[in-house]
């Protein structure tokens, strides 16, 4: 009888069979890695500089009392994001290029000259935000936005998509930099969390203008086009969308859960300390040192910069796909530049126009990061309205249109950012 060795009794083992939970698990796990990226990429990079000063600024000026928006605008964002990426699947198209075959080139022409106006703004904002991250960090912005602009504009023109969305869906890991900067602020988490789930309304105009800029960044028009472009140029089916669908959800979810602790933070040092009014999200960084340490401080900082990097990529991207989709030039970063001159032509021009109003000397960045904000909490109902009417139509969507849950708390969204908008634009008007 031939006596076994250990070796051999460790081979027979590692050749039993997994126990079918574990293999279960870990296939739901690969097929949720296969198509991350479109989703979850979306909603973090909404999360940019103009987006971490928004938050930076509701933390500041009001504490934990604005906490409380995040709940519902969270919801909303994976009604409508969802809605974007069914429509990918199950059309094959993006959102300018349905808008253009059902509403006409006419209609659809003025959509694009107004959204990539706010998209411009949100340009700019993004370069700004690796002007300041990186001046914290003793990095003169002269320096700093050139490189910047010419890192992501290789990373997208010389870049596949593959190898892009994982570069970007790295990137994206960096915002969990802000829950740590948060702790280390020592917030009152029981406020935090009673604000949260708890509604607190004021009439106060700016309180009013900060709710719709707070929306406005995180539910914005430029998400929905790039999220349905990225999801066709994926070439995600209809039998991957189940998988595909939790992408859109985790995304969404981690974005606000970053947009939670960036207000915290905020809240826990500045409000605390009668700081309410900063200039930038880099002040914010700054004012963190005295309270929370330099680590925090430049955690803050380094969550700015990745961000600003990240939008900086995606932004002129997202207008890219708008205008080209939109009037029927040829798209997509799996292109060559001979394949599509006008996409890649634009979305040059847009990093070099975006980068190039940043250094310039005395210019009000902060008003145009802000107004950029709430233009697109004004242009976002616009934007739903397209797409409701596209998503509910059988003859496009089939057995993928819109059921009664998508459309209530599409529509709702919609009613209140209407509604929220008039209130802000009558509070500017009135004596």
């Amino acid at each position: 009888m031939t006596k076994q060795t250990g070796h051999d009794l460790l081979s027979k083992r590692s050749r039993r069979p997994r126990p079918i939970g574990l293999r279960l698990l870990r296939y739901r796990l690969a097929a949720l890695i296969a198509v991350l990226g479109p989703g979850f990429i979306t909603a973090n990079v909404d999360n940019d500089p103009g987006g971490i000063l928004t938050y930076s600024q509701a933390g500041a000026k009001y504490g934990y009392a604005l906490l409380w928006t995040l709940v519902p605008t969270t919801i909303a964002l994976i009604v409508v994001q969802e809605m974007a990426s069914r429509m990918a699947v199950a059309t094959g198209k993006g959102l300018s290029d349905l808008i253009r075959e059902e509403f006409g080139l006419r209609l659809t022409f003025f959509t694009m000259a107004v959204l990539s106006l706010a998209d411009l703004g949100n340009i700019f904002a993004e370069f700004a935000g690796i002007a300041s991250g990186m001046g914290i960090f003793g990095v003169s912005k002269y320096l700093a936005v050139p490189a910047g602009a010419a890192l992501v504009w290789l990373v997208i023109v010389k870049g596949t998509y593959r190898p892009v969305e994982r570069i970007l869906v790295i990137g994206s890991l960096v915002y969990f930099a802000y829950p740590v900067s948060a702790f280390l602020a020592h917030p009152d988490w029981h406020t935090a969390l009673i604000k949260t789930v708890v509604p607190e309304f004021r009439r106060d105009p700016a309180y009013i203008t900060m709710i719709v800029g707070l929306i406005g960044t995180t539910i914005t028009p430029w998400m929905q086009f790039y999220l349905q472009a990225s999801v066709v140029e994926k070439g995600v089916t209809a039998r991957e969308y189940p998988t595909a669908r939790w992408d859109v959800i985790i995304g969404c979810i981690v974005t606000d859960v970053i947009a939670f602790f960036i207000v915290v933070a905020c809240a826990a040092t500045l409000h605390q300390s009668g700081h309410g009014e900063i200039n930038d999200a880099a002040e914010a960084a700054q004012a963190l040192k005295p309270f929370a340490g330099q680590f925090a401080s430049a955690l803050f900082a380094l969550g700015l910069v990745n961000a600003g990097l990240l939008s900086a990529a995606i932004l002129p991207l997202a207008t890219a796909y708008n205008v080209c989709e939109g009037l029927g030039f040829e798209s997509g970063v799996d292109r060559r530049f001979s394949e599509a001159r006008i996409f890649y032509s634009l979305y040059t021009g847009l990093i070099v126009i975006g980068a190039g109003v940043v250094l310039i000397p005395h210019i009000p960045l902060l008003k145009l990061i802000l107004l950029s904000q709430v233009a697109n909490g004004v242009l976002i109902p616009f934007v739903l309205i397209y797409m409701l009417l596209l998503v509910n139509k059988p003859a496009l969507m089939g057995a993928h249109k819109n059921g009664r849950w998508e459309n209530v708390v599409a529509v709702s969204t919609s009613v209140i950012m209407i509604a929220l908008t008039l209130l802000m634009v009558w509070n500017a008007v009135r004596p």
